[in-house]
């Protein structure tokens, strides 16, 4: 790419450099190369961090000082190494402290001497907890439904009481086992980021058609705590996606600094590898509330992995399988 770059791109890089991120974070996050970005961050008056400084060992600690029985009561530097190894000192009688007697056993008198009772086993055989409400896991299973919803769906209507466990393990023997995919982990400081996206949200009854409609479901999630806000609206806009922004940022009580973003149309009109271009409306919302977004690649999705999870996890499992009458009825 060239080397002047856009005001979007130089306030990114801007902005990533104040958060102490390296020359080579920042370009393999944004694409620009390292010459380039040290000269704007050097022309914003920002220090740049050298590299190499993750990673580096500490000095190890001196070995502490091993005391021997050479020389009774010195430490073995104290001791000359021409000198014959002393035997052992004999303790006086009255250095030990009396023995205290042993604990008085009473027995039953007059017992007659029997065999010895049987060790009884460390866990008695039992039938599952989820055995007897064996139906409504199957149906739960059945709506798409995952141990955790199955759990609270019992707890709540069918008064069960066992813990989520009993349900889970239950859950495993009538699936089966399962193969987990790996996933990249992404750390990142308190406060710095956050992912946002668009879900398939539930079936909720239109109140000008009355009829059932499809919703999507809105999800930020702190890139730190995993902490996420959800969101329910029947249809999107650059308004709608800006407004949405603003409803988390009230709930969470501030703002991040990076916003990470997948390429949809109500925040990046077009998509590029090195310089997407953002919506205006969205653009200005986030520089209102200091803070920059950051388009993920096209096809990249691990990139912003933790809001994935997010709406997976409300998709599976408080949404799976259920109608709602209305918008505040799914919200809730």
């Amino acid at each position: 790419m060239a080397n002047v770059l856009s005001d979007e791109k130089k306030q990114q890089v801007i902005a990533l450099g104040r958060l102490g991120w390296t020359l080579r974070r920042i370009q393999q996050a944004t694409g620009v190369r390292r010459e380039t970005a040290s000269a704007y961050l050097k022309a914003a008056g920002i220090s740049i961090r050298p590299p190499g400084g993750w990673g580096r060992r500490a000095v190890p600690k001196p070995a502490k000082e091993v005391i021997t029985d050479f020389g009774v009561g010195k430490p073995a530097s104290e001791v000359s190494p021409d000198a014959a190894p002393q035997p052992p000192t004999m303790p006086l009688p009255g250095d030990f402290p009396a023995a205290k007697p042993a604990n008085e056993v009473i027995t039953d008198a007059g017992a007659q001497p029997g065999p010895a009772p049987a060790v009884p086993p460390t866990r008695a055989p039992s039938a599952s907890a989820g055995e007897p409400y064996r139906e409504l896991i199957e149906l739960g299973l059945a709506r798409g439904r995952n141990a955790m919803a199955i759990w609270q769906d019992l707890v709540s209507e069918s008064g069960f009481t066992s813990g989520y466990q009993s349900v889970r393990r239950f859950v495993g023997k009538l699936r089966g086992a399962q193969i987990r995919q790996a996933h990249p982990i992404i750390v990142t400081a308190p406060g710095e980021e956050a992912q946002v996206d668009y879900g398939t949200g539930p079936m909720v009854r239109d109140p000008q058609s009355g009829k059932y409609r499809r919703t999507r479901l809105f999800v930020l999630t702190l890139g730190y705590s995993r902490k996420s806000v959800r969101l329910l609206v029947f249809q999107s806009s650059s308004r709608t996606w800006a407004e949405l922004h603003e409803k988390a940022f009230r709930r969470l009580g501030g703002v991040v600094r990076i916003i990470v973003l997948d390429n949809l149309r109500e925040g990046v009109l077009v998509p590029d590898v090195y310089d997407p271009t953002l919506n205006p409306l969205y653009r200005d919302m986030l520089a209102h509330y200091g803070a920059v977004a950051m388009p993920c690649r096209v096809r990249h999705p691990d990139r912003k992995g933790k809001v994935e999870a997010g709406v997976g996890h409300a998709q599976k499992t408080p949404l799976k399988g259920l109608r709602f009458e209305s918008l505040e009825q799914a919200q809730a």
